[in-house]
This record gives structure tokens, C-alpha cells and sequence, in this order.
């Protein structure tokens, strides 16, 4: 018995290696290296989308084609088949534009018949994108241009990148770093992890967290169902949430945080041009640095501060009015049920 068992455990790895290795190859390996690629366009609506900048000598797209049946050791033969009678793809190049395309003929009732059709794209690094799928995930890399593109489906992964970037998800995480010019990305199911950006940057989720680390320019994040934190970020950041926590540390940078049902802790090393803090049934805890002139106004339902030097104003049990240092940046502070805290380091 035991060797029976064995001998299918055998067989069942050789199945699944000979399956991986089929997936693994391009249905079609198109050379791009004469084209002098520009723009690209691509479109699939079961499969995933890649496309990264390197050598024009090396410009190439790969087609992979498997079955949506648990197979994806399908014949050449019965690939094309199922795309003559199913599909229609397109690669083609014309004035400087790569246009990959795949989608159904008519709407797929046999799903065992659906196929999953995916573009994995290489081009010079200057170049403009255009991309959607209904079903795969979409990553961008090592590009400097206009990028453009959605999943209704899967996740996006995007990494140095350039120039001005567009991009959304109706059911994946969000995954950005090392890029910079100008980002709008949104999801409405996931999370979304930014790091290492700088520019302008525009990022909100429906559904997931936050997580924020070594930003740099003018910066705005929301979420309407999940946490946000960040670390060391510069410029000007504006971060909300509806239902959860904020943390930030080590900030230098113009402030203005909110939420609805829970804390906000903030920790600042340099201020910049204001601070306003707000949440409808938390705490708030603030950190700034010492020495700096403010204009203080604190609504809250208690007040802790520890002994504030140079303070001048009134101060009752949950409201705090008047100037620190001899004044000058606006810190703004409520919450309606909660405590205020507030420190100097």
C-alpha cells in the first residue's frame, strides 16, 4: 500500500511540474527591437498584465494562454483551436504602437472552454501605457511616462515608475514604491503599501489599510474601511479614515488627519504649515517639538498636557485656546468624546 502511495505522490509532482512548465511557456515570443515602441496598448479579459521598461535591443512581448479548468497543460492544437472559435488576439505594431488585445467573441457559458490570455511586455524604458483586464492582476515597472490602466479583478504592483500614473482596481491590493511625478492609484477591496514616492500622490481604498513610509511631496490617502500608519513623510500629507485608527511617526510635514470612530496618535519631528487632528469618538496624542510657536485650539472631552512653557490663554476641562512660544502655526485638535494629549520632545 505504502508503495502505491508513493508512486502517485511521484506522479502527482512530475503532473504538476510538467503543468507549471507548460504555463511557463509563451504561447507567443514576439520580438519588438526594430519597432521603436512608444506606446502600448493592451487589453485582456481573463489574464494578467506586465509590462517593464529595459533595452530596446531586448524589446519583446510573450503571450501566455492556459485553461481556467485546473489544466494548463493544454495541446498548441487545442489552444488555437479554442481561440479560433472563442477569441480574438491581436499583436500588432503600427506607427510606434504596440496594441495586444484578447477577448471573447461572444459570452462564455462553458466556462471549462474559458481560457486565461496574459501579456508579459518589455520595452524601452520611455514608454506610455494603456492597459485593462477584467481578471489578473497588472504590474508596471522601470517606466518614464503616462501610465494608464485597471483591473476590475486583481492587484497592481508598481515599481519606478516616472511621469504621471493612473491606475485602479475594483477588487485587489495596491502595492507602490520607488516612483515619483504625479500618482493616483485606488482600489475598492484592498489594502494599499506605498514607499520610498514623491511627488504628487493621490491614494484611496474602499475597503483596506494604509500603510505609508518615506514619502516625500504633497500627499493624499483616505480609506473607508480600514487602519492608516505612515513613517517619515515629508511635504504636506492629508490622511482620513471612516471607522479606524491613524498612526503616524516621524513626520515633517503639514498635517491634516481625521476619523470617525477611533484614535489618532501622531508624532512629529519637524512642523510645517499647520496640524489639524479630528475624530468623533477617540483619542488624539501629539507629539511636536519643543521650542515652536503655535496657536493652539483644543476641543475635546479631556485635556492632558504636560507642563507647556511660554503658554499664553485659557484653558478648562475640555477646552484649550491661546498661543505657545508667542504663537504662529495653527494646531487645531477636537474630538467629541475622547481625550486629548499633547507633549513636547
Amino acid at each position: 500500500m505504502k508503495k502505491y502511495l508513493f508512486l502517485f505522490a511521484i506522479a502527482c509532482q512530475v503532473y504538476a511540474v510538467k503543468a507549471q512548465n507548460s504555463s511557463e511557456t509563451p504561447y507567443i515570443n514576439k520580438s519588438l527591437s526594430s519597432d521603436d515602441i512608444q506606446s502600448v496598448e493592451a487589453h485582456t479579459q481573463g489574464g494578467s498584465i506586465l509590462v517593464k521598461g529595459g533595452s530596446a535591443a531586448d524589446a519583446h512581448i510573450e503571450v501566455y494562454v492556459w485553461g481556467n479548468n485546473s489544466n494548463d497543460n493544454l495541446s498548441k492544437d487545442e489552444i488555437q483551436k479554442r481561440l479560433n472559435d472563442d477569441y480574438t488576439l491581436d499583436v500588432s505594431v503600427s506607427n510606434h504602437v504596440l496594441t495586444a488585445t484578447a477577448k471573447a467573441k461572444h459570452q462564455m457559458f462553458n466556462w471549462r472552454r474559458s481560457l486565461n490570455i496574459s501579456f508579459r511586455i518589455y520595452v524601452p524604458v520611455n514608454v506610455s501605457t494603456d492597459l485593462e483586464t477584467s481578471g489578473g492582476s497588472i504590474t508596471l515597472g522601470n517606466l518614464s511616462g503616462n501610465e494608464k490602466f485597471s483591473t476590475s479583478g486583481g492587484s497592481l504592483h508598481i515599481q519606478q515608475l516616472t511621469g504621471k500614473t493612473i491606475g485602479s482596481t475594483s477588487g485587489g491590493s495596491i502595492h507602490v514604491s520607488d516612483s515619483k511625478d504625479f500618482i493616483d492609484l485606488s482600489t475598492s477591496g484592498g489594502s494599499i503599501e506605498a514607499s520610498n514616492c514623491g511627488g504628487t500622490i493621490k491614494l484611496e481604498t474602499s475597503g483596506g489599510s494604509l500603510h505609508l513610509n518615506n514619502l516625500t511631496g504633497t500627499i493624499k490617502a483616505g480609506t473607508s474601511g480600514g487602519s492608516a500608519e505612515g513613517d517619515n513623510i515629508q511635504g504636506d500629507l492629508s490622511i482620513h479614515t471612516s471607522g479606524s485608527s491613524i498612526r503616524l511617526t516621524n513626520l515633517a510635514c503639514s498635517l491634516d488627519a481625521s476619523t470617525s470612530g477611533a484614535g489618532i496618535n501622531a508624532e512629529m519631528t519637524t512642523l510645517g504649515k499647520f496640524i489639524k487632528l479630528s475624530t468623533s469618538g477617540g483619542h488624539i496624542d501629539l507629539q511636536i517639538p519643543q521650542g515652536k510657536g503655535i496657536n493652539l485650539d483644543i476641543d475635546a472631552g479631556r485635556i492632558r498636557t504636560e507642563a507647556l512653557s511660554n503658554f499664553s490663554g485659557s484653558q478648562g476641562k475640555g477646552r484649550m485656546n491661546g498661543t505657545l512660544n508667542g504663537g504662529g502655526i495653527p494646531v487645531t485638535l477636537s474630538t467629541s468624546g475622547g481625550e486629548v494629549s499633547l507633549t513636547t520632545k
